[in-house]
């Protein structure tokens, strides 16, 4: 992926910046990140059975990463903040050992939403760890990765899963 134009993202002296925005056009658009959480089989039993002792842990870890896709220009130093116009988390699993958490954010605007999507997940799965760390510590945040994003000039991408 070679592109020889100026890296955006650094002013003339060569610092850090954030890109203006301002003429780019408003565009629908969308991501989708997920993120896969290991654990015993017993953990995800007691997880969708509702029988850990701090509550309700994927009621919790929506709200979590609800929460995180509003708040990523606060912890992702070069993102714009963005008006979200819609964050949908969701849980799944293979009814054995791992979790999925699965993010979708969109918004009408001049710039994409991946990294809200990947803080959204992010957020889940620590608070997943969080809610669950009493019982096994040994727990595994992994493969975390933008799946999907559409809108934008760059145009739509969809990871190829093999």
């Amino acid at each position: 992926m070679s592109d020889s134009s100026p890296l955006t993202h650094f002013n003339e002296q060569g610092r850090a910046r954030m890109v203006d925005i301002s003429d780019k056009t408003e565009t629908k658009r969308t991501a989708t990140a997920r993120s896969t959480l290991i654990m015993q089989r017993e953990t995800l039993d007691l997880i969708k059975q509702g029988k850990m002792k701090k509550g309700d842990v994927l009621a919790v870890a929506q709200v979590a990463g609800i929460m995180a896709a509003k708040k990523t220009s606060d912890w992702i130093p070069m993102c714009h903040p963005i008006a979200l116009t819609g964050i949908d988390i969701q849980f799944t699993d293979n009814g054995n050992d791992e979790l999925y958490i699965e993010a979708t954010v969109k918004t009408t605007g001049p710039t994409g939403v991946e990294m809200e999507a990947l803080t959204a997940v992010s957020a889940a799965s620590l608070t997943v760890y969080d809610m669950c760390k009493a019982v096994e510590k040994g727990m595994q945040i992994s493969s975390t990765r933008l799946v999907l994003k559409t809108g934008g000039k760059n145009g739509d991408f969809h990871l190829e899963e093999s």
